[in-house]
């Protein structure tokens, strides 16, 4: 891609921004390692039994054989340069996942012969089909024993409901997989093993083994006609249907997700590595085949999207933030304009101009310098001060904010304490960098205890933190027990007056408030009004007033919480000459507040979520019985794909450990979303 001026539409449909998804262990990595080596990006191939995996670059996941983190690279497959994102294999639901998901176009899923698709595979499935990303398959190991291809196809439609339609065919299973048969072509792919599968051969089929494959070439023929009426009648006449007319109508059936192509081989063994790489230029969509990434005007509230483009005004998202070497690097996917090295851009999220110091094409660990990044990019920026995961990036003169976080809240916290005195100022300092990659996080100090209370989204959400500081600094706090983050409002009206009148510093200082209190609906949060002639005062007073409920309000009279969905007046206020001061009105509105909010029946209102459970029929009574025990209400209960979707809410106290619970119920077989409704009063 040019340096210097802006892609055509030929360089934008030949770009392919994807990831690589999986259950653990099935050798997703492996894959990426061997499209690394085969597309000249790498020199040696490394193994991730070996710890020298490219894409598993930290030493803790050296160390394990295990992607930990998202790492992204980029590699030349002509006619496409192709953006990947090798994910870890253990998906939590945290916001980050969701946000990696949404910055792809489409994805190859890695299914492991033998053990077909697993538990965590259907979860990850799930995830980027709510994202609806157009994927294809690899059905990985079949060297080993007891794989079994036309099992992975069964368990693909019994377990994802999906449409998976095989352009390969196995020659061979377990020990005796030697090669690939091309069911476009009919021809047999053999690797050549001397050259570590670098260079591969083409050989048309046997009559005996076009006999055999005669059934499975049917199917993609007819699959391909649902999409092109002539390659029907080409085939029923006899004559030879082109291979490019049955590729373009797989790719129209695969961008509209009616089909998923499966491709078959052994990363290890070097064997069907190059025709997953035919297969993302062949059937994956470009950015221009996927619908524009639509956002939010900041000023209006209405839709708004850019086309892709890069003469359109710029619009890009940071998908991930992480430290490197003590810099912060913001990656981010481009989805219109443009971003140059040197130049600024406008945070339209934290409201503040940044500069793009450097920019960066990534390569796991490693960093390749450029001058400009265009639509459709996913690059890298250092020396963006306000950057933070989610962030919108556009032009000033054209705001569009691409996804709003502010619904995420946190619900539940810990309390930690460092071991000494030394721990505690390093893991401050490491907990500030992982607030700055997860805004989801949030971090206060407890003055009383001098403890850290950390908030997240969730159970999992916190222990992974936990881990992460043990696996990645060596730091292990005392932790406490999940405790549930609440919140306070009022059920009926109520009024206090408060009076200060006390010396401080030699000077007298006087103030007298009057107000009331009452509640408003559930969806509103609180509001402050001025029922005084506001001329007849002095601003600094008035704002005094208004500061001090505001403050009032961070700390309810029940348990200390925010109080929430109340609104509160101000009657009255009292002056007296020579000793009114804001002090003394922000301390009377703070003691007239307390003994509004103690007369108006205050109440208690916790975590409310909304979960979503995706679960084979024979298990949806015991996911209704379980969640029934944990004072969930029902919903909906709806048909997606095959599967029962069972949705409802649940207070969040009584959904500890529940995941767990949910594993046991349904043998791993559901797959489980929770997300932040509401807080709502405890019954």
């Amino acid at each position: 891609m040019s340096k210097s001026n802006a892609p055509s539409a030929k360089v934008l449909g030949n770009l392919r921004n994807i990831g690589i998804i999986a259950h653990i262990d099935a050798g997703k990595t492996t894959l990426t390692e061997r499209i690394l080596y085969y597309s000249g990006r790498i020199h040696r191939i490394g193994e991730v039994h070996e710890g020298t995996a490219t894409m598993d670059y930290m030493p803790e996941e050296q160390e394990r054989g295990i992607t930990i983190t998202s790492a992204v690279t980029s590699c030349q497959w002509d006619p496409c340069m192709i953006n990947i994102i090798d994910t870890p294999g253990h998906v939590d639901f945290t916001i980050e996942v969701e946000r990696s998901l949404r910055v792809l176009d489409g994805a190859v899923g890695v299914f492991c012969g033998v053990s077909g698709v697993e538990p965590q595979s259907e979860t990850v499935w799930r995830q980027s089909e709510s994202y609806h990303v157009p994927k294809l398959a690899f059905v990985n190991k079949m060297d080993r024993l007891g794989a079994d291809f036309e099992g992975v196809l069964d368990d693909m439609v019994r377990k994802l409901r999906a449409n998976p339609v095989a352009v390969q065919y196995p020659d061979g299973e377990g020990q005796e997989f030697s090669g690939v048969f091309d069911l476009a072509t009919m021809e047999r792919l053999e690797f050549d093993q001397g050259v570590s599968g670098a260079a591969y051969t083409r050989t048309p089929v046997s009559e005996e083994q076009a006999a055999m494959l005669s059934p499975w070439r049917e199917k993609l023929i007819e699959v391909a006609a649902e999409e092109d009426e002539t390659i029907l009648d080409l085939y029923l006449s006899g004559e030879d249907v082109p291979v490019d007319r049955i590729h373009a109508a797989l790719r129209k059936a695969t961008l509209a997700r009616r089909i998923v192509p499966v491709l078959v081989g052994s990363a290890l063994k070097n064997i069907g590595v190059q025709p997953v790489l035919d297969a993302v230029c062949r059937y994956l969509p470009s950015p221009l085949d996927v619908p524009p990434a639509t956002g939010v005007d900041p000023v209006s509230h209405k839709k708004k999207h850019f086309e892709v483009s890069s003469k359109e005004p710029l619009s890009a998202l940071v998908f991930k933030v992480a430290m490197d070497s003590g810099r912060k690097l913001a990656m981010m996917r481009i989805y219109s304009g443009r971003i140059e090295a040197g130049g600024t851009v406008y945070n339209v999220t934290q409201d503040q101009d940044e500069r793009v110091a450097r920019l960066f094409r990534l390569h796991a660990g490693r960093k390749e310098k450029i001058d400009v990044a265009f639509a459709g990019d996913m690059v890298a920026a250092a020396g963006m001060k306000f950057a933070r995961t989610g962030d919108t990036l556009c032009d000033r003169s054209s705001p569009v904010i691409l996804e709003q976080i502010a619904d995420y809240k946190p619900v539940i916290s810990l309390a930690i304490e460092p071991r000494n005195t030394e721990e505690g100022e390093k893991l401050d300092e490491v907990l500030e960098k992982y607030l700055l990659e997860d805004p989801t996080l949030d971090l206060t100090h407890d003055e009383d205890t001098g403890q850290i209370i950390l908030s997240g989204m969730g159970e999992l959400h916190l222990e992974v933190v936990l881990e992460r500081l043990g696996r990645e600094y060596k730091l292990e706090p005392r932790a406490g027990k999940p405790q549930v983050v609440y919140q306070e409002t009022i059920g009926a009206k109520g009024k206090g007056k408060g009076v200060f009148s006390r010396e401080l510093g030699e000077v007298m200082h006087f103030g007298a408030v009057e107000l009331s209190v009452e509640p408003l609906p559930r969806d509103r949060e609180r509001t402050i009004s001025f029922e005084v002639d506001t001329e007849a005062w002095p601003a600094a007073w008035l704002e005094a007033v208004e500061d001090g409920i505001t403050d009032g309000l961070q700390s309810g009279v029940i348990r200390g919480y925010p109080v929430q969905n109340v609104r509160v007046r101000v009657l009255g206020l009292e002056r007296r000459e020579g000793e009114s001061s804001p002090v003394g009105y922000r301390m009377a509105s703070a003691m007239a507040l307390k003994e509004a909010l103690s007369l108006a029946d205050p109440k208690l209102m916790e975590p409310i979520m909304w979960v979503e459970i995706s679960v084979p029929e024979e298990f949806v009574g015991d996911v209704v019985g379980l969640l029934g025990s944990k004072g969930a209400k029902i919903e909906n209960m709806i048909d997606r794909a095959g599967l029962k979707i069972v949705q409802g809410l649940a207070p969040l106290g009584k959904l500890f450990g529940f995941s767990t619970d949910l594993r046991s119920a349904t043998q791993g077989r559901a797959g489980f979303l929770m997300k932040f409704s509401r807080f709502d009063v405890l019954e």
